[in-house]
């Protein structure tokens, strides 16, 4: 499966087994959505399951908090990520202090589903990376996957989790892994090639990374999309990294990504979204107060420019296994 293919299987699975999981945002009912992850679900369900909902992100939002407050698990599609902003007030102030202020009488199961990152020059409002801005938020949980098999069993988890979750999706990925490069298709030798999806339930859990490359020189704390671009870069430099794929932003599995620092003694942070206080901020302090001791070297981000969305420099402005393998070089070489 691709990995929108794997993200509907996902929705198709848990809309069968329990008939309070709805699906509902902007065109995502007849159309199938703009990327057509929910294609064929509103004519197998019907429309009181799979429906469209106005251009009103504070809207859809709120309703998906109501109707989770009553019962339902809705899965909630925000077109873009870029449009979280109208309803920011709704994921802060009502969907993520939901439990918390009715002292649990009521919980907040919903999904919010949002496309993100660059790649399909979309510009400066189809293109942001915001998953920093989630997790500064007590109550929410912010989940990015980067392979097929991971986004239909995080996916299922996040529908079935009792507390909200951003669930965010890298557009680059959506029609398959690759290899780091935006003109090369997967490399032949990566063991999460495509089709290697089940066809039924199965869950991933939210609170645990994913080792998804084994190295002894450095460790590279990534998700999403720079998965690939720490692989490739990897395999480029010739530098036997450990690639640790967060999966779920925070809460953060801590635990691995210390022992995998402690191991190697390096540590690099690779993400999208821009370097100022983008997550990888975070990352660095916590391997710095928990890794110190063992570090060999000073830990190295390597990140968007901090610039507005570059719609004509893009590619540049991703970071590429050049710049990622810079920093790879520049950590094993040091210390």
């Amino acid at each position: 499966m691709t990995m929108i293919q794997a993200l509907r299987s996902a929705m198709d699975v848990m809309m069968g087994r329990d008939d309070n999981v709805v699906v509902f945002g902007q065109d995502v009912g007849y159309f199938g959505g703009v990327f057509r992850v929910t294609e064929g679900l509103q004519a197998k369900y019907g429309s009181n399951r799979c429906f469209d909902a106005p251009i009103s992100e504070g809207g859809i939002v709120g309703a998906a908090v109501g109707m989770g407050a009553y019962g339902l698990r809705p899965v909630a599609e925000i077109q873009f990520a870029d449009y979280f902003y109208p309803a920011s007030d709704q994921i802060v102030s009502e969907a993520a202090r939901l439990r918390y202020r009715s002292a649990g009488d009521f919980t907040c199961p919903i999904t919010i589903r949002m496309p993100c990152g660059g790649g399909i020059y979309g510009g400066q409002t189809h293109s942001q990376s915001p998953e920093a801005l989630f997790t500064h938020v007590c109550g929410l949980r912010t989940v990015m996957p980067s392979n097929p098999l991971d986004a239909k069993g995080l996916l299922i988890s996040a529908i079935e989790c009792d507390d909200p979750v951003i669930f965010l999706e890298p557009k680059r990925l959506y029609n398959g892994p690759f290899d780091g490069h935006h003109d090369r298709p997967v490399v032949p030798w990566s063991r999460h090639a495509l089709g290697n999806v089940p066809e039924g339930y199965y869950r991933v859990p939210l609170d645990k990374a994913s080792v998804f490359r084994s190295g002894s020189q450095v460790t590279v704390v990534t998700y999403g999309t720079m998965v690939w671009v720490a692989e490739a870069a990897a395999q480029e430099a010739g530098i036997d990294a450990e690639i640790i794929d967060l999966r779920a932003i925070w809460p953060m599995d801590l635990e691995t990504v210390v022992a995998s620092v402690k191991k190697t003694g390096r540590c690099v942070v690779v993400h999208e979204a821009t370097k100022t206080s983008g997550f990888g901020a975070e990352l660095s302090a916590l391997v710095q107060e928990h890794c110190f001791y063992h570090l060999e070297a000073p830990i190295e981000r390597v990140a968007g420019w901090d610039t507005p969305y570059p719609h004509a420099q893009e590619w540049a402005y991703f970071p590429g296994p050049d710049r990622v393998g810079a920093a790879l070089r520049r950590v094993v070489e040091g210390g």
